[in-house]
């Protein structure tokens, strides 16, 4: 059986560089928010749930879900956002289980689970360890306001739809922080996967 691993970390904190690091070495990454958008195209059992709750004013024309649109209505009601949740987790769970599965029968010895709301889901379960990747708030902040063009106070009500990234840090098993050059990322990347494996050594 391969290692199963959390990999999480806050909006902007710089976890799509720590995958590809990973992926450069060979180690599976499934991408929750990948299966996320895959689970809600038309067809999928998940995009006609959303339909029937959200009415089909949700839909562009081409009838793909408006993604701009849906955002607005579940940033801004929380029963909505639980409601929406509600109808995807339960299938991105699902589909995460099976590439999981079948990365382990291919021989992975580990297999990463990239899930950015893994504290706020409740999806610690899922996983055997956790790596959290760490940028400070203030950074965050400066990263979305520049690659998202955000206005401030959208990029701040987006990132107190999250733990404090500070929280999350106190509850990794291995941390990579990700706020200095990309090689001293890359060097901490080296240092969790060599951990990783003594341990499973061991």
């Amino acid at each position: 059986m391969g290692m199963i691993l959390g990999l999480t970390g806050g909006i902007a904190t710089g976890k799509s560089t720590v995958t590809g690091m990973l992926r450069e070495r060979g180690i599976p990454v499934i991408d929750a928010d990948q299966i996320a958008r895959e689970v809600v195209e038309p067809g999928k059992l998940a995009y006609e749930a959303i339909v029937r709750h959200f009415g089909r004013e949700i839909l562009l024309e081409d009838g793909q879900i408006d993604r701009k649109k849906l955002g607005e209505i579940v940033f801004s009601d929380e029963s909505e956002r639980q409601k929406l949740n509600a109808i995807v987790h339960p299938e991105v769970r699902r589909v995460m289980r099976e590439e999981a599965e079948s990365a382990e029968a291919n021989g992975a010895e580990i297999v990463f689970m990239d899930i950015p709301l893994l504290y706020e889901s409740k999806l610690t379960h899922m996983v055997e360890k956790i790596v959290v990747v760490y940028a400070p708030y203030e950074m965050q902040l400066a990263r979305m306001l520049e690659r998202d063009e955000l206005e401030e106070e959208q990029a701040r009500k987006r990132l107190r739809a999250q733990f404090p990234i500070d929280q999350k840090k106190q509850g990794a098993d291995f941390l990579i922080d990700n706020s200095g050059s990309r090689e001293e990322t890359e060097r901490q990347v080296e240092a969790v996967l060599a951990a990783i494996r003594s341990e499973r050594q061991s």
